[in-house]
């Protein structure tokens, strides 16, 4: 089962930064994973005994993390990368610790290559969209120091 404990294994966050609970679904293409972390109170991200709505960000950020480790199918150490820009956002919350349920994050590879990747997320809770966008992720960065 691709849970919490194999997520962190293939992703730089440990501990509570470590977002997601599980991979609900994936292809080379898109993934699909879930999160109850949002209603956390120690939360990492919490700002102000809150969870702001572009907190989904990096939600959306780890799914495409988990992403890549799964497409690249090894166990080796997770690559540095980091986010280099998100766009189009669209943000229909103000929060995301007031979201009942689990929050259901997708991500889909829209282009790239061996180092830079651009992606699509969703992030949806309630049976509602809260936020959606694109997004830029440069791996390797150890390269780019």
């Amino acid at each position: 089962m691709l849970d919490r404990a194999w997520i962190a294994a293939r992703i730089p966050h440990q501990g509570s930064m470590c977002l997601l609970d599980r991979v609900v679904e994936w292809s080379p293409e898109r993934i699909r994973c879930a999160s109850s972390t949002h209603r956390s109170p120690d939360n990492p991200l919490r700002d102000a005994d809150r969870l702001g709505v572009a907190c989904g960000i990096e939600y959306a950020a780890q799914a495409m993390a988990v992403h890549g480790a799964l497409v690249a199918g090894s166990d080796a150490a997770p690559r540095q990368g980091f986010l280099a820009s998100a766009r189009n956002l669209e943000l229909k919350v103000d929060r995301l610790d007031d979201i009942a349920g689990d929050l259901d994050i997708v991500a889909e590879r829209i282009s790239g290559d061996g180092n830079n990747v651009l992606y699509g997320f969703e992030v949806r809770g309630d049976e509602r969209l809260l936020l959606s966008g694109r997004a830029a992720v440069i791996l390797d960065a150890e390269m780019l120091k």
